[in-house]
């Protein structure tokens, strides 16, 4: 099993810069890991990736040397264990707003005695069967990244409770999702969203638990930082390339 950096970083206290990767060319994760990112988000949540697509994406990011996450669709036991075989470093999941929640999510991803994973140590987060079984276990348990999303009302109501879990590394804070549960769609900088992402950060660095939301540009980014946010999702593969490709043609046609 490989090393997880990310969670190495972020452990030391860094920051640590990805994006979400929507498209599903392998290509992806080489030229993110060129252009200097530390790690990627595959949104399986809103784009639609075959098994095939979802293995020769992580197989180009190990070659790479940048950090494969994976948002999964939902918290649930089947669909994070399959990403998970694959070789992903780690989930980011939706739609955690209860203790309860969290606590599933944690048992979903580790294995006995911390968790209920399906152990087949035939899969290629395992080498296929050629590594160690135990090394394997406790490897995977102390490596694999449980990022939990906060992205409701509910789920700020209860953090406090959620923050208890042990196991979950990094909460992360999806604005839109926010906004929309606080009433104001798409109004990130509504007075009462912005109180809700500064709760969500001051209480989850309080909890020593690292804080992770998006990035619209990178000063955004650095101001992130600032605050201490750790795990920064820099916009997309899409939106990078729409945004340069507007930002060009503007400049030549204005």
């Amino acid at each position: 099993m490989r090393k997880n950096m990310l969670k190495e970083k972020i452990r030391n206290g860094e920051s640590a810069i990805g994006t979400f990767v929507k498209l599903t060319d392998p290509a992806v994760p080489e030229l993110l890991a060129l252009a200097g990112f530390d790690f990627f988000v595959l949104d399986t949540e809103h784009v639609a990736v075959d098994r095939e697509q979802l293995t020769n994406i992580v197989r180009a990011a190990d070659a790479a040397g940048i950090t494969p996450i994976v948002r999964v669709r939902e918290n649930q036991q089947v669909e994070i264990l399959q990403n998970l075989d694959l070789g992903y470093a780690g989930v980011q999941v939706p739609n955690v707003d209860t203790p309860e929640q969290a606590r599933n999510l944690v048992s979903y991803v580790k294995y006995t005695p911390l968790g209920v994973r399906g152990l087949s140590p035939s899969v290629r987060a395992c080498d296929y069967g050629t590594c160690g079984v135990q090394e394997y276990i406790d490897t995977a348990n102390a490596n694999t990244m449980i990022v939990s999303h906060c992205e409701t009302k509910t789920c700020v109501e209860n953090l406090d409770e959620v923050l208890k879990v042990d196991g979950i590394d990094v909460i992360f804070i999806g604005p839109m999702d926010l906004s929309q549960s606080y009433g104001v769609p798409g109004k990130t900088t509504d007075p009462e969203v912005k109180a809700a992402i500064d709760t969500i950060t001051a209480k989850t660095l309080a909890a020593g638990k690292a804080v992770g939301t998006t990035a619209a540009s990178a000063e955004a980014a650095k101001a992130l930082m600032a605050k201490g946010v750790q795990y920064i999702l820099l916009s997309s593969d899409e939106g990078i390339i729409v945004k340069w490709g507007k930002d060009a043609i503007s400049r030549i046609r204005g």
